[in-house]
C-alpha cells in the first residue's frame, strides 16, 4: 500500500513551484486588499512570515502561504468576504460555507486551478490552489486549564481529520479513524461551534488555532503576536506582520535565520496540481 502512495505523489518541478507561488501571492494580495479596506487585523504566519524576514518573500522551496488572525477579526473577514471577493477568480471555504470541509480554519482559493494534497483526493469539495487563513481562539491563561483545553482541541482535530486519516493511515489507527469518521458531520460541527463560543466568552492573554497542531507542543501563543501588527514587504508587496516577529519566529523555529539542511526542508505531498490558463500571474 505504501508503494501505491508513492505512485500517487506528484513531485513539483521548479517551474510548477514558481507558478504555485505566483498564485499564492495573488491570493495574499486579494486577502490583504479586503483586510485593509475594512481595517481587519491579520499577520502573515509560519513559513510565509519566515520567508519575508529571511528571504524577502517566499522560502525558495515553500509550497504554501499562511495568514493568521484572532477569532473576532476572522468573523469580520467572513462577514465581508462574499461581497468583496472577486468572484470570477476566487472563492472562500470554511466549515460553515462548504459541505464536507473539515478544517477548523478558512481557505481562500483560486478558481480554475487544482492543488490536491495526497490522500485528500476523495474529499467532496473543490480544491484549488489556496491560502490558509488560520484563526486563533482564546485558551485559558492558567497553564493547567490550558492543558485540558489542548486535549479537547486535540480530540476535535482528530475527529475532523479522521475522514483523511481513514485513508492515509494503516492498521489499528486506520480502524479507529474509520470509526471516528462515522460521527455525522452536522453533529461534529455543531459541537465544535459551541466549543468555540465557550472559548471566546472573554479575551485571554493566550490564543491558539484549536484544530491545528501547535509548534513545539506549545499549548498557546501570546495574543499580542497576532493583534499588534505592522507593515512588511513580501515579494515587493506590502502585507501585514506581527510587530514582535523576531520573538515569535524564535519561538516557532529557534535559530530561524539559519537555513535548514536540504533533507530538513519540508514540502507537502501532492497528488494533483493544475494552474489557470494565464498561469495566475495577472493581477487586476
Amino acid at each position: 500500500m505504501r508503494n501505491k502512495d508513492k505512485l500517487q505523489r506528484h513531485i513539483l518541478t521548479e517551474q510548477e513551484l514558481k507558478q504555485l507561488q505566483s498564485i499564492e501571492l495573488e491570493l495574499l494580495i486579494e486577502f490583504n486588499r479586503i483586510c485593509r479596506k475594512y481595517n481587519i487585523i491579520y499577520s502573515i504566519d509560519g513559513g510565509t512570515l519566515l520567508g519575508a524576514v529571511r528571504h524577502g518573500g517566499f522560502i525558495p522551496w515553500d509550497d504554501d502561504a499562511d495568514v493568521i488572525m484572532v477569532r473576532s477579526e476572522y468573523e469580520k473577514f467572513r462577514s465581508v468576504v462574499k461581497k468583496e471577493l472577486r468572484q470570477n477568480k476566487y472563492y472562500f471555504q470554511d466549515m460553515d460555507t462548504t459541505p464536507g470541509y473539515r478544517w477548523g480554519y478558512g481557505k481562500l482559493r483560486r478558481k480554475d486551478s487544482s492543488f490536491v494534497r495526497l490522500n485528500q483526493e476523495h474529499m467532496p469539495y473543490e480544491q484549488g490552489v489556496f491560502l490558509d487563513i488560520f484563526v486563533c481562539d482564546n485558551v485559558p491563561d492558567n497553564y493547567c486549564a490550558r492543558t485540558i483545553c489542548n486535549f479537547i482541541s486535540f480530540m476535535y482535530r482528530k475527529f475532523f481529520w479522521s475522514e483523511i486519516g481513514r485513508v492515509s493511515e494503516r492498521g489499528i489507527k486506520r480502524f479507529v479513524l474509520w470509526l471516528m469518521a462515522k460521527v455525522p458531520e452536522k453533529i461534529l460541527k455543531s459541537s465544535y461551534n459551541r466549543y468555540i463560543r465557550h472559548r471566546n466568552r472573554k479575551d485571554s492573554n493566550w490564543v491558539k488555532c484549536l484544530t491545528f497542531p501547535a509548534c513545539n507542543k506549545a499549548y498557546g501563543y501570546k495574543r499580542e503576536w497576532y493583534v499588534d501588527t505592522e507593515d512588511i514587504v513580501f515579494e515587493n508587496v506590502v502585507l501585514k506582520s506581527s510587530k514582535n516577529k523576531e520573538e515569535y519566529l524564535h519561538f516557532l523555529y529557534g535559530d530561524y535565520m539559519t537555513l535548514p539542511s536540504p533533507e530538513k526542508r519540508k514540502v507537502h505531498p501532492v497528488s494533483k496540481i493544475e494552474f489557470p490558463v494565464n498561469g495566475g500571474t495577472e493581477f487586476e
